[in-house]
């Protein structure tokens, strides 16, 4: 009777793959591997596709057990082989498995032990049963809209395997959004140039995340991170900036900040970068915070307004336009008119550095994060139950870094060192006024 770590129940017993280690020959050469594969021709024929396709997964099994068991030899030596200086030995099988397909597929392990009686480590086995291949397999599935339920019917049946029942999945997708959170969050920023900051508070769900997007001056965007809190308030959005500017963000280079409505970030930026730090407040939260005092007959009015008064290129012309857009809602509503006054100025910092028009358009509102969110509703419409914040922030983690493999370079980049010079001089005359 065998011992109780040895016993195995129903469960625990994976049907082990038929893999003839005489059908495929490796063989090493100057750090190359070439196989030699016997196929059987007579069944590929009955029944062509599907045999073909089973055949080809059955030869990337054969050509990972090949490998492994080369490995194996080049450890222990030839199996039955005398060799006097012998540094390994074999010790058997245990069950293994190893990634394939998006699924763990069950595979003998080999084992070997050294002289002194310790197990040797096989690298080629553990690369092939990472846990980071099944990780990334999930992760890739779930982001094209797959959900943990309907895995296993996403998978090509190929291969008979295990691990992709709808809680193994949960678990392999919890995984991998965590490392990919944690990635974002410790991160170095000290090594990007960055010129302008975006920073927006987004309603994710029944959650309130303040997300960070820098441009660098070669116009690469980069998502910086990502903090939770009930509401915008300014220990909220002052954490993100301490955990900014501990993993690198420099506090002494002159950086155009781009802000939503919210007076928290205004008062976070100000008391942690000062003067080096010019503000443009979002045009379209701007407006959309004026439209709520107004009945809906006055919205398409006051959008011609501000888009006329927004769209001059000098400051002061813009600044007189929005001044009488001003006294338009104080006939109408003062607590419109008041919105419209706070902060006004800082909606035209784009056109006080004089930026060309393209630039003018790229950094007056915080879209650029709008749309890393933009496809956040889809990826996300099979979740359920949310059910903390932590949960949260692995899924705006992914979403974030999902749209950042596919980011280009802002438009008009090559126009950014005017960008950079305007920020000096403009901070050079607020010393010298100072």
């Amino acid at each position: 009777m065998g011992t109780s770590y040895q016993r195995k129940t129903r469960r625990s017993r994976r049907k082990m793959q038929n893999l003839d280690n005489h059908e495929v020959r490796v063989e090493m050469t100057e750090g190359k591997a070439s196989f030699q594969m016997v196929l059987p021709m007579s069944s590929l024929l009955a029944e062509v596709a599907g045999a073909i396709e089973q055949t080809a997964a059955q030869a990337g099994l054969l050509m990972m057990k090949a490998l492994i068991d080369e490995e194996v030899e080049q450890i222990a030596g030839v199996r039955y082989g005398h060799q006097t200086d012998r540094q390994a030995t074999r010790w058997g099988h245990d069950e293994g498995h190893v990634i394939f397909c998006g699924r763990k597929v069950a595979m003998p392990r080999p084992r070997v032990r050294s002289v002194e009686g310790r197990e040797v480590p096989l690298q080629r086995y553990q690369a092939f049963a990472h846990p980071q291949r099944m990780e990334q397999a999930v992760s890739q599935r779930i982001l094209r809209r797959v959900s943990t339920r309907d895995y296993a019917g996403a998978l090509d049946e190929v291969c008979d395997g295990y691990g992709i029942q709808k809680s193994s999945v949960s678990r392999q997708w919890k995984a991998a959004s965590s490392k990919q959170l944690q990635e974002m969050l410790e991160r170095p920023l000290g090594e990007l140039d960055l010129c302008v900051l975006f920073l927006d508070g987004k309603e994710f769900h029944d959650f309130t995340l303040i997300v960070a997007v820098g441009v660098d001056r070669q116009g690469r965007k980069h998502v910086l991170g990502l903090w939770s809190g009930a509401t915008e308030n300014a220990e909220v959005c002052g954490a993100l900036l301490d955990d900014l500017i501990e993993r690198g963000l420099s506090k002494d280079k002159p950086c155009l900040f781009v802000l939503d409505g919210a007076k928290a970030l205004k008062k976070a930026v100000v008391s942690r970068f000062g003067s080096q730090a010019l503000i443009q407040r979002c045009r379209v939260h701007k407006k959309r915070n004026i439209q709520k005092y107004l009945p809906k007959k006055y919205h398409g009015m006051l959008s011609l307004k501000l888009k006329m008064a927004w769209g001059m290129t000098e400051y002061d012309k813009a600044f007189k336009e929005l001044h009488k857009v001003h006294d338009w809602l104080a006939s109408i509503n003062q607590e419109a008119a008041a919105s419209l006054d706070e902060g006004m100025q800082e909606t035209l910092t784009v056109n006080r550095l004089n930026l060309p028009p393209q630039l003018r358009r790229v950094f007056s509102s915080t879209n650029l994060i709008e749309s890393c969110f933009s496809r956040a509703g889809d990826l996300c419409r099979n979740v359920k139950h949310w059910r903390d914040g932590n949960m949260a922030r692995r899924w705006a983690a992914s979403v974030l870094l999902d749209a950042q493999s596919r980011f280009h370079r802002i438009q008009a980049y090559s126009q950014l060192p005017q960008l950079i010079n305007a920020m000096a001089t403009l901070l050079d005359r607020r010393e010298a006024a100072a």
